[in-house]
């Protein structure tokens, strides 16, 4: 099996476990397109490439299965997980619910300081929409999410969350994949940053929850107008 055309990144690499690099690899394998879902990704194959044991190609893609880019079938081993838009509302509905709740519980904690932060990383957010740097850009905006789930005060509710962003990786990087999407989430997170300035808990609400049904309104609609392969 060929795995063509992967951008490798030096000085990441040389920081990373052999486990990191295998994970990093078959992620950008598959929203390349050059991993298709259903398709087997054999663990000998990868044990060659990084000239590794096949114990941290397993340790790989159990991280994999965990984050939504892998499932395990009886006989093909590992594969590449479909995407449907059946699991991407799912998805999007529950992480829309809890980070609104988790918003609302910290508006009235927030402090110049958090605002300060969030401004900064959604600028650095704008300059890698320009760039179409979709994971600089998948990096910050997790950043950002977090400042409010930790302001909330909640341990249970942010440790739900981060559960959650993390088992679905993939579908939060092919919705800002899409044209345009990074773009119009760095807006909507001027709007929740003003919001938050204004400790408008009823706005806070609702600008979260509508950043969240976007990103599940974008991947969709692309879903259902491409082939499934394209993610």
């Amino acid at each position: 099996m060929a795995f063509r055309n992967y951008a490798t990144r030096r000085k990441a690499v040389q920081t990373q476990t052999l486990r990191e690099q295998v994970v990093e690899f078959v992620k950008e394998a598959i929203i390349r397109g050059q991993l298709r879902p259903g398709q087997r990704v054999p663990e000998p194959d990868l044990a060659l490439r990084f000239g590794v044991s096949r114990t941290p190609i397993r340790e790989a893609f159990r991280q994999l299965e965990s984050e939504g880019f892998l499932a395990f079938t009886p006989r093909k081993g590992a594969v590449v997980s479909p995407i449907t838009s059946k699991d991407v509302r799912d998805f999007y509905a529950v992480k829309s619910l809890l980070e609104g709740y988790a918003a609302r519980q910290a508006c009235a904690r927030f402090t110049a300081k958090e605002i300060e932060r969030m401004d900064l990383l959604n600028r650095q957010m704008a300059r890698c929409a320009e760039a179409e740097d979709v994971r600089g850009f998948f990096d910050l905006d997790n950043q950002f999410h977090e400042v409010f789930h930790q302001a909330c005060g909640n341990d249970k509710l942010y440790h739900l969350i981060r559960t959650l962003v993390q088992h679905y990786v993939r579908f939060r990087i092919a919705a800002l994949s899409v044209p345009g999407r990074m773009k119009n989430s760095v807006h909507q997170h001027e709007e929740i940053i003003d919001a938050f300035r204004q400790k408008d808990i009823e706005l806070i609400d609702r600008l979260v929850r509508a950043n969240a049904e976007q990103g599940c309104e974008v991947l969709v609609r692309e879903l259902e107008k491409a082939a499934p392969t394209t993610f």
